[in-house]
């Protein structure tokens, strides 16, 4: 599937064409388009997703969660894409703003459609084990995992441009030198008793001195190789087998008349070290994780406490991780 023909789902599209949406975004080509199937899927995957978290107190609480959902995946993204816009800027990165917001992009909708694909355990379990610790710590766990699963695709997308060369600062421009010109032939007259040293001359019978005819030097001799015992089966420096993939590794089995000898091969180049950029990522990941959480729980409810009034927010106190040690707690 070619990135010409999309699928009518976008989520099928990432995860059957995942390299044709990298190229998509390396050649910076109809991102307006792709990044506005991907906000519109997320955020329908992320109000249903929603609806099954508000479910557990009553309808409106469902409506609301299903609104407040996709709002805390869209605002997350809000605060902190110009981080990673301005993290890649500092180190010579040559990403677009629409490269940047696609490629995370990519990554919030994989988290939305898995979340959702796990609504009918949730609801499940709504119906059959109405514990309210019990679901809150099951769809913390969902909501875990499908960040964890969209996250893989967002530092996969990166190695991609990565090795695209969109992650490194543009080469400078090498300065090409004029090609030499050589110097002309100098014309040797008849009957001149001297010439240039590179000019082979000749003596004639009447004493006057001709040009010489050209006579190609004689080669240079070449020692022959000294032979060389080959043992089948050993590594041996240079040694190249027709057929057989790479200098060095001798199978057992062939005779030794069907060796050759050739130049050892270079040295390899080293290996590109990981750009910085790179490795900023995965502070971005961290710094997006507690951003995401905190604005989740001034966000919250989500689920709605049992024998609560229906609130829209919740007055903050305390934090989200100390609300999972302390509901673990009440579990155990």
């Amino acid at each position: 599937m070619s990135a010409d023909r999309p699928s009518p789902l976008v989520i099928e599209r990432i995860l059957r064409d995942r390299q044709g949406i990298w190229q998509q975004i390396v050649d910076d080509r109809d991102l307006t388009g792709l990044t506005l199937r991907m906000l519109a899927g997320s955020g329908i995957a992320l109000a249903c997703y929603g609806a099954v978290l508000g479910a557990f107190h009553s309808v409106l609480m469902a409506l609301t969660s299903a609104v407040k959902l996709p709002l805390l995946f869209l605002v997350t993204l809000a605060i902190c894409l110009p981080t990673l816009y301005l993290f890649n800027l500092v180190f010579g990165a040559r990403l677009s703003v629409r490269q940047s917001l696609a490629l995370v992009m990519v990554a919030i909708t994989v988290t939305s459609m898995l979340a959702v694909a796990f609504a009918p355990i949730s609801l499940f379990f709504l119906i059959t084990a109405p514990d309210y610790g019990f679901f809150k710590l099951l769809n913390v766990a969902i909501l875990t995992l499908s960040a964890v699963v969209g996250l893989r695709f967002l530092t996969g997308g990166m190695q991609v441009l990565n090795a695209a060369g969109l992650l490194a600062p543009a080469p400078a421009p090498v300065a090409v030198a004029p090609a030499a010109v050589a110097p002309a032939p100098v014309p040797v007259a008849v009957g001149a008793t001297s010439a240039p040293a590179s000019v082979p001359v000749a003596v004639g019978a009447n004493g006057a001195a001709v040009e010489a005819a050209a006579q190609p030097a004689p080669a240079p001799a070449v020692a022959a190789p000294a032979p060389v015992a080959v043992v089948p089966g050993a590594v041996v420096p240079g040694a190249v087998v027709p057929g057989h993939p790479g200098p060095g590794l001798l199978p057992a089995g062939y005779p030794p008349a069907q060796y050759r000898h050739w130049p050892e091969p270079a040295a390899r180049r080293p290996a590109a070290e990981r750009p910085a950029s790179m490795t900023l990522l995965y502070v971005w990941i961290l710094l997006f994780g507690f951003v995401g959480t905190q604005l989740a729980w001034t966000l919250r409810p989500f689920f709605g406490s049992p024998g609560e009034n229906f609130a829209l927010f919740r007055s903050i106190e305390g934090n989200f991780y100390a609300e999972i040690i302390r509901t673990i707690g009440h579990l155990l």
